[in-house]
């Protein structure tokens, strides 16, 4: 008669693969979700047979979290199994019950979570709720890639300001426009295909009121089959007079000026202590308040310069046209360079071909 053999235990080093190539699986469940103000977060559970009985991805706020759609797919056989997810599970009431009590009915026996939630209604609660019930809990797993699936939120709910992005469209010779204004198109199709992926990336989109006198935008991603939310038309004004019948007021525009503008749009007034313009620093603070996490900038260099001079802009994608202008237009930012000293350090987070031209991304150095 054959012996029965006690199966070998899992090694360390198989179970960190394991570990990682399942926090994967979670991530890659997070894709295509459109969440903010809440997290983007993504959930799979895996049963201790090492199949994968249940995923989900969170789809915005009111709907389920990603934990409790998994579990919903795993059903009872979620009970003894591996719960990962990428972002900490939550303990508290919102507009969705807590995912531990679901976690923990659901009989999940290990919860391996990428990352802790910043948010202070979570902030260590719901591990800690996990693990009290008797849950193993492991934490870490990929965890810069589980930052880098949302970084906007953990900025947001850290600072409580959207995280800024500069976007740029200038010619090798960082012409952003011609001396006349006009500035359609210096990059190609492909980066401007590029260029509204990534606004598609954020809650919402900003431009001086110089941009939007020139070129009457409607600030919206025109992508083919886009289903996602429109990003919010931010507009930051001054004193001149802007025109009510421009095409973004066909939409819900946010208006910030430093007085009291007649638009068909909310208009928020907020000046600085000249009295002339914005107070930058109030406009992300009120922002923020509304649940804006991810904000993009594309237009004016009068408005980069005061967010780049007051160190607002936290990060930026830059597109370098394959062509030279051979001259003077405008440039990038507005004002003088008027010293080496000026000079600030950022980190290069990526370069990239994106058809003829370049895109070079950015990050706010220390």
């Amino acid at each position: 008669m054959a012996l029965c053999r006690a199966r070998a235990p899992i090694g360390k080093d198989v179970m960190e693969r394991v570990d990682r190539q399942m926090m994967s699986a979670a991530i890659a469940a997070a894709g295509g979700q459109y969440p903010h103000p809440n997290p983007r977060v993504g959930a799979v559970v895996v049963a201790p047979d090492g199949r994968v009985v249940g995923r989900g991805g969170h789809r915005g706020p009111g709907s389920p979290h990603a934990e409790v759609v998994a579990l919903a797919e795993a059903g009872e056989l979620a009970r003894g199994a591996t719960l990962y997810v990428t972002l900490e599970p939550c303990a508290h009431h919102g507009k969705t019950p807590p995912c531990t009590e679901a976690i923990i009915a659901a009989g999940i026996g290990r919860v391996v979570a990428a990352v802790e939630d910043p948010d202070g209604h979570v902030a260590g609660r719901g591990l800690a709720a996990l693990a009290s019930s008797g849950i193993k809990v492991v934490t870490g797993v990929c965890s810069t890639e589980a930052r880098d699936l949302d970084p906007g939120y953990f900025h947001h709910r850290s600072t409580g300001r959207p995280r800024v992005t500069l976007k740029v469209a200038m010619t090798l010779d960082g012409q952003v426009a011609a001396a006349d204004g006009t500035s359609q198109w210096i990059t190609s199709s492909e980066a401007r295909r590029d260029a509204h992926l990534l606004r598609a990336a954020h809650d919402a989109i900003m431009v001086g009121a110089g941009t939007l006198l020139a070129d009457d935008p409607q600030l919206t991603v025109r992508l083919e089959g886009f289903v996602g939310p429109q990003p919010l038309p931010v507009i930051v004004a001054g004193r001149r007079r802007i025109p009510p019948d421009l095409r973004v007021f066909e939409r819900s525009a946010l208006v910030f000026s430093p007085v009291d503008l007649d638009l068909p749009a909310e208009v928020v007034v907020i000046p600085d202590e000249s009295g002339d313009r914005v107070n930058l620093s109030k406009m992300l603070d009120i922002l923020g308040e509304r649940g804006v996490v991810d904000l993009i900038v594309d237009g004016g260099p009068l408005l980069a310069t005061s967010l780049f001079r007051n160190d607002l802009v936290d990060c930026g994608a830059v597109y370098v046209a394959a062509r030279l202008a051979g001259g003077s237009g405008r440039g990038v930012f507005d004002g003088v360079f008027a010293s080496v000293g000026d000079l600030q350090e950022v980190l290069l987070t990526g370069i990239s071909r994106v058809g003829p031209d370049l895109r070079i991304d950015f990050e706010r150095g220390s």
